[in-house]
């Protein structure tokens, strides 16, 4: 066990040293940012505030300022959503290097079995993302709460605390799989490009899931990203959806909700964070058994 927590605490740290690898892994969370502050911000703002305006004697002022804050914290929601994944593939970056310079060779002449080694990867992007992570959603919310919202309950708190972890899970022993399928560490950047583009899009952060065509929405639910993102929304936008929409029916609040992916509807029933979470855990869980196959293979063919 004294191993495994070596292994784990040496990875971490050759990810953290890395200053590339931990820019690199929040350049989605930069792009994020970007987008809302030129172009979708003031997008999904007018949305929101025209809706709001059919409805006569309301502070325009008010509901202005209320969906500034709303936007803000659902964009918030999806960085801390997509953080898991940059961050997981840049911590696994070390396991490339050490394959392409033979330094894996080393690690395996050591007294340790295949399965601690492999573990101990994955734990160490696990425990990289739930840092990087749980690092966005305190910056955010101190960012929120500077420019007008309410800090999160200690309860609130706890669930997205939960939910970094669970997240984390999935998209560490997605990553692992994944990496069995870059031979170099050219191979793995590319595939880092193209995961980092698209898990804007799959999580519907980017542009709202209700802004896309049905095909591609239902499309979305077909991939983990967009449960994940939904989660942390759901939990990191609820009191200031309550605030934004006071007076407002429950109809017109369940269908903005769903518009922006708050919420997802799959066969008619509504997806709650509870289900978003067993989602993640059986996605992690699959991928995790796949992985351990890859590498008993791949111990079969060194031999």
């Amino acid at each position: 066990m004294q191993q495994f927590f070596e292994l784990v605490k040496r990875n971490v740290r050759l990810y953290l040293r890395d200053r590339g690898a931990v820019f690199f892994s929040l350049l989605s969370m930069l792009i994020v940012i970007g987008l809302m502050l030129f172009f979708l911000g003031d997008m999904n703002i007018e949305a929101i505030t025209d809706i709001l305006g059919k409805f006569p004697g309301r502070d325009a002022a008010a509901d202005e300022e209320n969906a500034k804050l709303l936007v803000l914290m659902w964009t918030s929601a999806g960085i801390v959503s997509i953080n898991a994944v940059t961050v997981s593939f840049a911590s696994l970056s070390a396991m490339i290097k050490d394959r392409t310079t033979g330094k894996i060779n080393s690690i395996y002449s050591a007294p340790v079995s295949r399965f601690t080694i492999s573990a101990a990867y994955i734990c160490s992007a696990w425990v990289s993302s739930v840092i990087m992570c749980t690092a966005a959603l305190v910056i955010s919310e101190i960012y929120c709460v500077s420019q007008g919202a309410e800090a999160f309950s200690v309860t609130a708190h706890l669930q997205l605390l939960g939910m970094i972890a669970v997240n984390s899970f999935a998209y560490s022993s997605l990553m692992y799989f994944a990496s069995f399928l870059a031979k170099t560490e050219g191979a793995w950047s590319g595939f880092g490009t193209v995961a980092g583009t698209l898990v804007g899009f799959l999580g519907g952060i980017y542009l709202p899931i209700g802004a896309l065509a049905e095909s591609i929405g239902n499309g979305l639910k077909c991939t983990p990203i967009i449960y994940g993102a939904s989660m942390f929304r759901q939990i990191m936008t609820e009191d200031m959806l309550s605030r934004t929409f006071d007076g407002i029916s429950a109809d017109i609040i369940g269908e903005y909700s769903e518009a922006m992916g708050i919420t997802l509807t799959v066969f008619d029933n509504n997806v709650s964070c509870a289900a978003d979470i067993v989602i993640l855990l059986v996605f992690g869980g699959l991928f995790l058994v796949f992985g351990a196959l890859v590498t008993e293979h791949s111990r079969k063919t060194d031999r």
